[in-house]
């Protein structure tokens, strides 16, 4: 009995020191690999006091860099030069000959993304979900050569159904469909769905974050953007999933408020290259596409011709962190007005920091965020930021009749930005994302009109929302903002 007691011990202790060897692996790497001093104080501190809870946490968690992609999209190039230099040889007569007032803001997202703003192209804002489909499904309809379509949830409900048989009609009339989806985002959807779209000629495929065997744990990353292209000639970005609540039938939200829009122009090919490089991840498969066509839109198809549009990735494969470089060039750049619509507010402080700079040199900043929330905690920790954004004359608006969801930045009269990223660090740092920047003042003039009929029913909140509330929440809602990092 008591060597067997003797036994047990020696295989607790034993256990327990690689345990703590691990705890030790796990500071080394926080310290040598964090971003800031903050997460690695945060993360070190978590694993000495809850070795046994933080160590695996951190690692499916705290890792803030994807492997492997940028050597596969490397890959891609090296194979196919030609596609890319098709690719610089169409697009190099759009390039946009930026003022120098453009230039001084729009250079740092051409630099950021390796891409140029490109000239001649027609942008359709399109406000709603019904707006949304129906303009998708219609170029569906129309598509004659090959179809990309990549979203971060797919449900198989009505819409989901509906999208399926119109994807197996193009797959069926000889149209090549090449299909992405998160699998994370999309965990619950069948497999019956997924085999009847194959079964159906349709190229589809996860995103696939843990391929390879030093990414088994990058479950934490998402692929979070909503892209459909059409004939490499019409292109599709914005806020909108697939799911019947995308278009308002949700008990739980009732009316969800989101964002699209329609492009037409050589910023397509530049999405284009955006969805190729990820299902290139996913597949390692390039597909057979057009990169020699450009069709200039004039405004009289959908919306505002001649814009100047960038289509700019950001994601977690960049050592500089693209989303929040995108935000703090939007706003500390404005003049006049920065306001932005999101579904979440949980920002690191130089977010914050520069809204409260911009409202004390005394532009009109505003910010939008939903009233009733989808996420339970990002809404909570928005809350502990309301009292410091009053102070500095930084103004919350929260949306009243739904689910606001929409992702869209609006800056002085001429710059407006539709697209995936929210306004939170999942975004900045763990999110694959993408956003249509548009230079046009008649496409900023809509975005604006847009926009004001959001505040018109929504109600302004300060620093009371917070301080007013029992005891119990305000707790709650500093616990969340301590978890903001990771939300």
């Amino acid at each position: 009995m008591f060597e067997q007691f003797s036994e047990k011990a020696v295989v607790g202790t034993l256990l327990f020191l690689g345990w703590e060897i691990l705890a030790i692996a796990a500071i080394i790497n926080v310290v040598m690999k964090a971003r800031s001093a903050a997460g690695a104080w945060g993360w070190a501190m978590a694993i000495i006091a809850l070795p046994f809870i933080a160590v695996p946490l951190y690692w499916i968690l705290g890792r803030r860099e994807f492997r492997g992609y940028v050597e596969k999209r490397k890959e891609a190039h090296d194979a196919n030069e030609r596609v890319y230099l098709d690719l610089i040889e169409t697009l190099s007569p759009h390039f946009a000959e930026l003022n120098p007032e453009q230039a001084r803001y729009a250079g740092v997202l051409e630099k950021l993304s390796e891409r140029r703003f490109t000239t001649g192209n027609e942008v359709c804002l399109l406000i709603n979900g019904e707006m949304t489909f129906e303009a998708i499904f219609r170029e569906l309809d129309n598509a004659t050569e090959y179809i990309l379509i990549q979203f971060f949830i797919v449900k198989d409900d009505k819409l989901g159904t509906r999208l399926r048989h119109k994807l197996l009609e193009c797959a069926d009339r000889g149209v090549k469909v090449y299909f992405v989806y998160d699998e994370i985002g999309s965990h619950a959807l069948g497999k019956d769905y997924v085999a009847s779209l194959r079964s159906g000629g349709v190229e589809i495929h996860e995103f696939h974050s843990t391929q390879g065997p030093s990414n088994r744990f990058q479950i934490n990353f998402r692929n979070h953007r909503k892209i459909v292209i059409v004939d490499g000639a019409i292109g599709f970005v914005g806020g909108h999933n697939v799911g019947d609540e995308y278009l308002g039938y949700s008990d739980k939200y009732g009316e969800w408020r989101d964002t699209h829009v329609q492009i037409s122009g050589p910023a397509v090919l530049s999405l284009q290259m955006i969805f190729l490089a990820d299902y290139y991840w996913a597949t390692g498969i390039m597909p057979t596409l057009n990169w020699n066509r450009v069709i200039e839109g004039d405004g009289s198809h959908c919306g505002a011709g001649k814009s100047i549009v960038l289509t700019l990735p950001t994601g977690p494969i960049q050592q500089i962190e693209g989303g929040t470089i995108f935000f703090l060039n939007a706003i500390t750049r404005a003049i006049r007005r920065v306001w932005i619509a999101s579904p979440y507010f949980v920002t690191d402080e130089s977010i914050r920091s520069a809204l409260q700079m911009a409202a004390l040199r005394g532009v009109d900043v505003r910010i939008l965020i939903p009233d009733k929330p989808d996420k339970y905690i990002p809404w909570l920790a928005t809350f502990s930021f309301l009292g410091e954004m009053e102070a500095a004359g930084v103004r919350i608006f929260r949306y009243e009749p739904g689910f606001l969801h929409q992702k869209v930045v609006l800056v002085d009269e001429e710059m407006s930005a539709v697209g995936t990223a929210n306004l939170d660090n999942r975004s900045m740092r763990l999110n694959f994302e993408v956003t249509a920047v548009i230079l046009c003042r008649d496409m900023a003039s809509q975005v604006e009109a847009m926009l004001e009929q959001d505040f018109l029913v929504s109600r302004e909140v300060g620093g009371d929302e917070f301080t007013s509330r029992n005891w119990w929440f305000r707790v709650g809602v500093r616990l969340a903002r301590l978890a903001a990092p990771v939300l």
